[in-house]
């Protein structure tokens, strides 16, 4: 048996044995490590073939395994490579081919919505064709550049003769699989932000963010790791910031980044905000940032394995989570204060639905609400809705 029909092979066992209980990229490290025969190489092959078939979702469904393999590593290969040239040299010579020509080419029928089934659920103004097959392309990496770093970030990347694109002042796109961290200093100099968490931004210019007493306090209330206050902290400076999410352990890693940023001045504290007896202890606050739980469909071009695996009966589980969460964090905005409400999903239940949800039960305002697509920018998709307390 060639190499190559034997990392077909491997790829279908892997494939076979996951569940989707797990993200993928930790479910194949553990099936690498039970496994040692595989060289960095061969990892690397059948890692690739795996996501190649994952983003094809259901597309497909009736065509064998193996051949099911080489089409989506086809549709998905820019360049060619050991793989088709010694199992379809003829599929080999064509990947420079676009999209429809390809699918010409191997000769079966393809529907967008078998790659994603859950275009009846997007929001307004997304383009089902056009965000379906974003899914064959892996995202970039994206940097955004802290105040001050510009020219240093620029400069080393230039020195390490990296390929990359400046888009804007602070955005840089770079090919996913950039090893930055050995480049730059992560969090001091730039962080990590998809382009489309980058333009949330693009809401919080509308705010006068000098209060009363030149205190302009912020919650960020699902921070995570962070980035959307650090963010924050870099377009309003001197703010008096809080951040809580639901485990310590996530806190600790924010905690860990902030260091490395030289962010030191914050309030933390560890909530589940979906809890109906949730009590904060702490005053109001003129900015609440609400990033909260969702679906992740807007990054499911990172995660593949989600157009697989994912229900269709999730979609409501998560936004009535977020709307428990913002019925517990929306009394601690002052008056004239701001909620941010943003999601990484392209569900209309998750985003527009949980919007009017707000206006209806609170007296809030609706200053502006996007979808960031992403799909079109080798980025993720977002939605993002500013709003004012009356």
């Amino acid at each position: 048996m060639s190499r190559y029909h034997s990392y077909i092979n491997s790829s279908k066992e892997i494939l076979s044995a996951y569940t989707g209980a797990e993200p993928f990229a930790s479910f194949i490290k553990k099936q690498f490590a039970a496994n040692k025969k595989f060289g960095s190489r061969d990892r690397k092959q059948i890692t690739h073939l795996c996501y190649c078939r994952f983003r094809m979702g259901k597309a497909f469904v009736t065509v064998a395994m193996e051949e099911k393999l080489l089409i989506s590593f086809f549709l998905c290969s820019t360049e060619g490579n050991d793989v088709l040239a010694n199992l379809k040299p003829e599929w080999n010579e064509k990947v420079n081919l676009g999209f429809e020509d390809k699918l010409e080419l191997i000769n079966y029928p393809f529907d967008a919505a078998q790659l994603f089934p859950f275009t009846d659920e997007l929001s307004n103004g997304i383009d089902v064709g056009e965000f379906a097959l974003s899914h064959f392309i892996q995202p970039d990496l994206f940097l955004r550049i802290r105040p001050g770093q510009k020219e240093k970030v620029v400069s080393k990347l230039n020195a390490a003769e990296l390929s990359f694109q400046l888009i804007g002042d602070s955005c840089i796109a770079l090919p996913n699989a950039t090893k930055i961290e050995d480049v730059i200093l992560l969090n001091k100099e730039a962080v990590v932000q998809d382009y489309s968490s980058q333009r949330v931004g693009e809401l919080l210019k509308t705010i006068n963010y000098q209060s009363s007493n030149n205190q302009f306090s912020v919650w960020d209330c699902c921070a995570a790791s962070g980035g959307k206050s650090m963010m924050v902290y870099d377009l309003m400076p001197n703010i008096e910031l809080t951040v809580s999410d639901i485990r310590n352990s996530i806190l600790t890693n924010l905690q860990n980044r902030f260091a490395e940023a030289g962010i030191k001045k914050y309030n933390s504290f560890v909530a589940d905000l979906s809890d109906s007896s949730f009590v904060s202890h702490h005053s109001s606050y003129d900015l609440m940032i609400a990033d909260v739980p969702c679906s992740g469909s807007g990054t499911w071009g990172r995660t593949p394995e989600q157009l697989q695996f994912f229900s269709a009966t999730k979609i409501e589980e998560y936004a009535s989570l977020q709307k428990k969460i913002v019925c517990n964090v929306v009394p601690y905005i002052k008056k004239n204060g701001f909620l941010l409400y943003i999601t990484c999903s392209v569900f209309k239940k998750e985003n527009e639905d949980v919007v009017d949800f707000i206006k209806q039960n609170f007296q809030l305002e609706l200053i502006e609400m996007k979808v960031l697509k992403g799909y079109d920018q080798k980025a993720d998709t977002m939605f993002a809705a500013l709003l004012k307390k009356n």
